[in-house]
């Protein structure tokens, strides 16, 4: 039996009502049911376990403003709008808590505002690019700040992170995908940074010449920015308290005694964590005022301590081809000196020498002076590489002459065969007491009676330790006009900036933290680029296919449709 027009009126319409019922109540769904699937290699759009739980956790909005919105060059919108994603993304676990906007550092705002903003960001840490950008419609170029960096405030705190990483050596691309694959480690971390109520105690070594001028002032300052940070006379005290977090040892002077040794080892034997920044040999920038001298062996007597616990600083020095530059007077025009920067061997520029979270994705790291590590083999202590040579370096055992003269000539490459010289290693395991069976009872219980804390023998927990041959790396330089400048800067080339900072702060970061999101600095994600060649070779094939196939596409449906309405109509 046919139904009538009426009935097959009603019956288009329930199924119409009911299809749209049923996209209601998807959209419904879909507003409260988030489902994502993310099907790229390395996992790009995949946060990590612990910034998720970061994310859920929030009590409070974090509100986020990045400087990078307006008619940038197409790496920076590419940062953008990968910053964009990432944030979208925090949402999906922060909901309300994380919000965040894109705003244009001074735009629609008097010139004098503008650079007031502009200076306030830069006080804040944000480092400016200046780009030549091309005017509108004319052929003059004009210089422009980009600030790739955002704000972020917390209750009444606020911090500050730089997106984009300085691109030293790297190829460009490169270095806009390292940034883009730190993104989510930074965002994460100043948002935990800015959640702790009681920071990590960091005790700076005192007692053995170690500096506490101006050439140690930067570093001192980015501690109390992120740590309670205060001194311990080693000499003096009776003990290294427990409640440090962490120890810092920069460039001691003088020779450690038994007495010191011990008073560090049971430090570490209870948990304590050390970074050690050795210089083993008597060479520094200031000694190159005379132009040349002989470095020796400052005999700190540390050796002993730091093989038990697996690595050996070596009496020698590290030469490089790869280095960084110092002025020389090479000739005289006239009256006046001709001076020329030329790379110094004696000043490697060393490079990350691991996949680990604190050296991923980082750039070179400018050293003066700086010694090779070993590492014993053997042992449960797990030894990492952090910071090594090139592929073209060489070591001169102490005592070592060094002249300014000498770097006048163009070394023998030939020389520098050695390749990857570790210059700093992080330790990590249960590391053995060096006075196991060496000390009388009564000296045991004098230690225990002023540490309350019975001898230990090895350490109870897993522990780890971070050893450099270099104190440069986080010394600062000195300038007349500016004062003490950044830890990685040249003084004679002040406008780049090495890694320097970073590898401190990582550094620190990873043996006080008690959270895993330093281990979202290990993600890394694939430059998938197109083959130039067979791109060139090709470009008319791709051409023509990426003109013809949609409008193919479109007409083969047309077709298709118009048989199938002809079959049944007919």
């Amino acid at each position: 039996m046919e139904l009538t027009t009426k009935e097959k009126r009603k019956k288009y319409l329930q199924r119409t009502l009911g299809v749209v019922a049923i996209l209601i109540a998807l959209n419904m769904a879909a507003s409260y049911i988030h489902g994502r699937w993310d099907l790229t290699a390395e996992k790009r759009y995949t946060l990590a376990a612990s910034t998720r739980q970061l994310l859920r956790q929030l009590d409070a909005p974090v509100y986020i403003e990045v400087y990078l919105k307006g008619q940038y060059p197409a790496g920076f919108r590419q940062l953008g709008d990968a910053t964009r994603e990432l944030l979208e993304e925090f949402q999906e676990y922060g909901g309300k808590n994380i919000r965040f906007s894109f705003v244009s550092p001074g735009t629609n705002l008097p010139d004098s505002l503008r650079m007031s903003f502009q200076d306030s960001l830069m006080a804040k840490g944000i480092l400016p690019f200046n780009l030549q950008v091309q005017e509108n419609g004319q052929d003059s170029y004009a210089e422009k700040l980009i600030f790739p960096g955002a704000t972020i405030r917390y209750k009444d705190r606020e911090n500050s992170v730089n997106l984009l990483k300085s691109q030293g050596g790297m190829d460009p691309m490169q270095a806009l995908n390292s940034s883009v694959a730190l993104l989510e480690y930074k965002f994460a971390n100043a948002i935990y940074q800015l959640q702790q109520t009681e920071r990590p105690l960091v005790g700076y070594m005192l007692g053995h010449g170690e500096p506490e001028g101006p050439n140690i002032y930067d570093a001192l300052k980015t501690l109390h920015e992120l740590y309670q940070v205060d001194t311990i006379n080693l000499k003096a005290d009776s003990h290294i308290p427990r409640e440090f977090d962490a120890i810092l040892f920069v460039r001691p002077l003088e020779t450690f005694t038994d007495e010191d040794k011990l008073k560090i080892d049971q430090y570490v034997m209870n948990g304590g964590k050390v970074l050690w920044f050795i210089d083993n040999l008597t060479a520094s920038a200031d000694s190159l005022r005379g132009r040349e001298f002989v470095a020796f062996d400052r005999n700190l007597q540390l050796e002993d301590l730091l093989f038990k616990y697996g690595a050996r600083v070596n009496l020698d020095l590290v030469q490089d081809l790869q280095s960084d530059m110092i002025p020389l007077v090479v000739g005289n025009i006239g009256d006046k000196p001709q001076i020329r920067p030329i790379p110094f061997p004696f000043f490697p520029l060393l490079t990350p020498g691991n996949t680990h979270p604190i050296v991923k994705n980082m750039d070179l790291i400018m050293s003066r002076f700086a010694s090779s590590i070993d590492t014993m083999k053997g042992g449960n202590i797990h030894k990492t590489i952090l910071l090594a040579t090139s592929d073209h370096s060489r070591t001169l055992g102490g005592p070592v002459q060094i002249s300014l003269e000498s770097v006048q000539q163009a070394p023998n490459r030939r020389d520098f065969r050695q390749r990857a010289i570790p210059v700093a290693v992080l330790l990590e395991g249960r590391f053995p007491s060096l006075f196991n069976h060496r000390l009388s009872r009564e000296r045991q219980q004098a230690l225990e009676s002023a540490s309350g804390l019975p001898f230990k023998a090895v350490a109870d927990t897993l522990n780890r330790m971070i050893v450099v041959g270099d104190a440069d790396i986080v010394t600062n330089a000195l300038s007349q006009k500016e004062g003490p400048l950044q830890m990685g800067v040249n003084e004679f080339n002040p406008q780049y900036v090495f890694a320097n900072k970073e590898f401190f702060l990582n550094s620190m970061e990873y043996l006080t933290s008690k959270t895993p999101i330093m281990d979202t600095r290990s993600k890394e994600l694939t430059l998938r680029l197109l083959d130039g060649e067979k791109l060139k070779k090709d470009k008319t094939l791709w051409q023509v296919l990426a003109f013809a196939l949609p409008i193919g596409a479109i007409l083969l449906f047309a077709m298709v449709f118009q048989f199938i309405r002809q079959r049944k109509y007919a």
